[in-house]
C-alpha cells in the first residue's frame, strides 16, 4: 500500500544532488549525513521523496556502500528518514530542522475588498453577457479558417477590423475601413506604441485631469506632458497654439475624464484646426462614447478629419477590462510606422477573443449589451441624483447625464476629510484631486469622483446609503 503522504509521479528520487562540504570536518559518513540533514531542513528534499538505492547513490558519490548504508540507517533512526519494505527509504512525513531553524519569511496580507466599491472606470462585471459570448465563441472557431491558428497579424484579425469599421462608422461617426485599424490591448497600450515606439514625439498636450495611469504611461516614454486647462465647455483647446513646442494632443471630447463635460462644438473644430496648422495630431480616447443618456451621443472628433487624428477605444467599460481588446484608428501614413513598433506577431490580443468579438458585434449582440448597460447605468445615475437630492441637496453631480461615473463637488476644503471617512468605512472611491495635473494651473476643486456602474445590482441601493453617510454636512446657513 503506497502511503498517503507520498506522491509516487512526482518524488522517485531517481537524481540527487548533496553538497557534501567537508569544511565540517567529521568522516565521510558524517558529512553525507550533514548534507542529507541540511537539504530535507530546508526543503529540498521534501516530506515523501524517495531517496535512490543506496548503492546507486554511493556509486554517484563515490562512497563505499556500507558508508552510505549507515547513513541512510543514522537517519531514520534519527527520523528524518523512514524505511519499509517495498517502499525504499524516503524523506519522513514530519522530518524537520531541528538547529538553526530559518525564520520564515512574513506572508503579505492581502488588503481586505472594501465593502462598497464605487472606483470609477468599471462596469458591473456581473452582467457580462456570458452565454451570447460564449455562443459568439463557438460560431468564430468553428467559421475560423485554419490559418487564424499561425502567428497573428499585427493589424490583428481581418474579421475584427471589418467588424469595427462598420460599428464604428455607424455608432461613432468615425470614417475608417479595415486597413486604417490597428488592434491593441487598450489605450494604454495604445499609448505605449505610439510614444514608447516614437512613432509620435512629445511634448504632448494633456486636459488639467486626466486618468493619472495614462500619464505614467507616457512618462515611462519620457514624454512631457503638458496641461490644457478646463472649464464648463471642455477643453480649452483654443489655447493649443501657445504651448510651445506641443506636437500632439491628447483629448477626451465626447465625455471628459473625469470631471464629466463635452467638448464644444467651436473647441472641436478649433483643435482640428490647430493640428491641421501645425502638423500636429490629435489623440482622442472616446472610453464611454456611446454610454450618453440625456441625448443621442455626439460622433466622434476623428470624423472631421481622419488624417490628422488617432482615434482609441477599447471593451474595458463596454464589455470588460478583462478581454484585453482595445484599437486604433489612424491616419493613413500612421498605419505602417506603428505596426513596426508592434512587430510581426501579434502578442497582446489574443486570436480567439478577437474572433469571438468579431462574431459578437457582427451578430449584432454587442448592440444589444450596450444598450442593455446604457439603461442600467442611466437608471443608477438617476438613482443617485435623486438620492442625493434628498439627503444632500448641497451636493450635485458636475457634467452631462453620461458614462459609468459622476463627479460630486464638494465644499471647499472638504476632499481630503471626507476621502479618509470613506476608507474608514471601506468604500472604494476616489477624490477628484488625485486626477489633477502636478503642473496644472487652473483653481483646483474639491470632489468625489464615484462610479456608479461598479457594485452588483443587489449591493447598489447600500453603496449609495454608505456614500451619503460620509458626505460633509451642508455649510452654515443652507
Amino acid at each position: 500500500m503506497t502511503d498517503s503522504w507520498v506522491n509516487p509521479a512526482e518524488r522517485i528520487g531517481s537524481d540527487l544532488h548533496l553538497d557534501l562540504d567537508t569544511a565540517g570536518g567529521g568522516s565521510r559518513r558524517a558529512v553525507l549525513g550533514r548534507a542529507l540533514r541540511e537539504a530535507i531542513a530546508e526543503g529540498r528534499l521534501a516530506p515523501g521523496t524517495r531517496l535512490p538505492p543506496y548503492r546507486s547513490l554511493a556509486a554517484d558519490l563515490g562512497l563505499a556502500r556500507n558508508t552510505v548504508a549507515e547513513t541512510y540507517a543514522e537517519l531514520v533512526a534519527e527520523g528524518w528518514l523512514v524505511a519499509r519494505q517495498g517502499s525504499g527509504t524516503r524523506v519522513a512525513p514530519l522530518a524537520a530542522p531541528t538547529a538553526s531553524p530559518r525564520v520564515p519569511k512574513p506572508v503579505p496580507v492581502r488588503p481586505e475588498p472594501p465593502a462598497h466599491n464605487l472606483r470609477q472606470g468599471l462596469p458591473d462585471v456581473s452582467s457580462f453577457p456570458r452565454t451570447a459570448w460564449l455562443a459568439a465563441a463557438r460560431r468564430a472557431l468553428n467559421a475560423a479558417p485554419s490559418e487564424a491558428f499561425g502567428p497573428g497579424d499585427p493589424r490583428g484579425r481581418p474579421e475584427l477590423r471589418r467588424a469595427l469599421a462598420g460599428y464604428l462608422s455607424r455608432v461613432r461617426g468615425v470614417r475608417t475601413n479595415p486597413e486604417t485599424i490597428v488592434v491593441c490591448s487598450g489605450v494604454a497600450h495604445a499609448l505605449r506604441l505610439l510614444f514608447g515606439g516614437r512613432v509620435l514625439r512629445g511634448p504632448l498636450a494633456v486636459e488639467s485631469y486626466g486618468l493619472p495611469f495614462h500619464r505614467s504611461v507616457l512618462e515611462a516614454a519620457r514624454v512631457r506632458t503638458v496641461p490644457l486647462a478646463l472649464d464648463e465647455h471642455g477643453a480649452r483647446t483654443t489655447e493649443l497654439s501657445a504651448l510651445k513646442g506641443v506636437r500632439a494632443a491628447l483629448l477626451t471630447p465626447a465625455h471628459q475624464f473625469p470631471t464629466g463635460g463635452p467638448l464644444h462644438p467651436e473647441r472641436r473644430v478649433a483643435a482640428v484646426d490647430w493640428a491641421r496648422s501645425s502638423g500636429g495630431v490629435l489623440l482622442e480616447d472616446d472610453y464611454d462614447g456611446e454610454f450618453r443618456y440625456d441625448r443621442e451621443p455626439v460622433g466622434a472628433v476623428q470624423g472631421l478629419d481622419p488624417q490628422r487624428v488617432v482615434y482609441l477605444g477599447s471593451l474595458s467599460k463596454s464589455l470588460s477590462p478583462a478581454l484585453r481588446l482595445g484599437w486604433m484608428v489612424l491616419p493613413d501614413h500612421l498605419v505602417e510606422p506603428v505596426l513596426r513598433v508592434k512587430g510581426e506577431r501579434e502578442a497582446w490580443a489574443g486570436v480567439t477573443d478577437q474572433l469571438t468579438l468579431a462574431d459578437f458585434i457582427e451578430s449584432g449582440h454587442y448592440d444589444r449589451h450596450i444598450r442593455r448597460s446604457r439603461q442600467r447605468y442611466r437608471d443608477r445615475r438617476d438613482r443617485l441624483v435623486a438620492l442625493l437630492a434628498r439627503r444632500a441637496p448641497h451636493v450635485a453631480p458636475a457634467g452631462i447625464a453620461a458614462g459609468l461615473h459622476a463627479v460630486l463637488r464638494l465644499p471647499p476644503g472638504s476632499e481630503r476629510s471626507v476621502v479618509k471617512a470613506a476608507a474608514w468605512q471601506r468604500i472604494a472611491v476616489d477624490g477628484l484631486a488625485g486626477f489633477r495635473h502636478p503642473a496644472a494651473r487652473m483653481p483646483a476643486h474639491d470632489g468625489l469622483v464615484v462610479g456608479y456602474a461598479a457594485p452588483a445590482d443587489h449591493a447598489f441601493g447600500a453603496a449609495l446609503d454608505a456614500l451619503c453617510g460620509i458626505l460633509p454636512p451642508p455649510p452654515d446657513g443652507d
